[in-house]
């Protein structure tokens, strides 16, 4: 019956694309700019977040490369846990959005320690996490890590292996060069440079990260929503987590004109109701 009375509410409120006023930045938008709070760790650098308190299963977003914690995807997610009252985090990685630390001293593993961090932290009990892109990634390797905590898991576009899998494609004499010069302009859509700035030791570190070469002892509900017009993360990605994971519980959704970022209208919908739909299924199991 929540479910049902949530989508009558705010499918209205949905079918609007948010307007953002990002932190430190200036212009006129709907939402107001939150404030943002800081995890401070021993010897690592501090974190940008935001938080809502509620009920479990809460709700952690990780956002994609690059990215941060102010996209429509997350702040969606966070109306969305506000109005049914459940708990949700949102969080910059270390270099990105807010947080402290430099981005070209960044790395996968220093990313999944921030998401640790986060889990350990910011969040009681259950989880549900929400992974975006190369957040994708970092889900699985929380999951894996933390396992009486993740309960369930959301992928959108998730790009696990995808940084080390596209960097090895490339022609040998490329490879080099990047090696020589110690950073990689992957290209991308989504920025006015048309590229991101990768460095070479991100890449090698990446390798130790890898998980799609053996079962993944995941056990909780996945689901995988992907865009079959990804020019970035191809849509098999998804089929190759499910068939790594050792849960039978797992959906995979495909959007036929949907991109990677999958931030239209129906895209950020249908993450909505993902999410919702698994607090429904755990909230009925406990």
């Amino acid at each position: 019956m929540r479910s049902s009375l949530w989508r009558q509410r705010r499918v209205g409120a949905l079918s609007a694309t948010p307007t953002v006023q990002r932190h430190g930045g200036g212009g006129s938008g709907r939402r107001q700019k939150s404030t943002v709070s800081f995890l401070s760790r021993p010897d690592r650098p501090k974190l940008a977040y935001n938080k809502l308190k509620g009920k479990n299963p809460g709700v952690v977003f990780l956002s994609g490369l690059y990215s941060n914690m102010n996209g429509q995807k997350a702040l969606a997610l966070e109306d969305f846990c506000k109005s049914i009252g459940h708990a949700f985090v949102r969080f910059d990685y270390t270099g990105c959005g807010s947080s402290e630390g430099n981005v070209k001293e960044s790395t996968v593993g220093k990313w999944r320690k921030d998401v640790l961090s986060v889990l350990d932290e910011l969040t009681d009990g259950p989880q549900i996490l929400v992974g975006s892109s190369l957040g994708g990634w970092l889900m699985l390797h929380a999951a894996i890590a933390r396992p009486e905590k993740v309960v369930a898991l959301v992928g959108i576009a998730a790009a696990a292996d995808h940084l080390v899998a596209t960097f090895q494609q490339l022609p040998v004499e490329v490879k080099k060069e990047i090696e020589e010069k110690g950073e990689w302009k992957l290209p991308t859509k989504h920025n006015e440079e048309g590229f991101y700035t990768v460095t070479y030791e991100v890449i090698q570190e990446a390798e130790n990260h890898c998980v799609l070469a053996t079962p993944l002892p995941i056990k909780c509900p996945v689901r995988l929503l992907h865009g079959m017009k990804d020019e970035d993360v191809p849509w098999q990605i998804s089929l190759k987590i499910a068939e790594r994971v050792v849960s039978t519980d797992v959906d995979i959704i495909l959007r036929k004109a949907g991109q990677h970022r999958m931030k239209e209208q129906d895209d950020i919908k249908l993450m909505v109701y993902t999410v919702e739909d698994l607090i429904d299924k755990l909230t009925t199991l406990t």
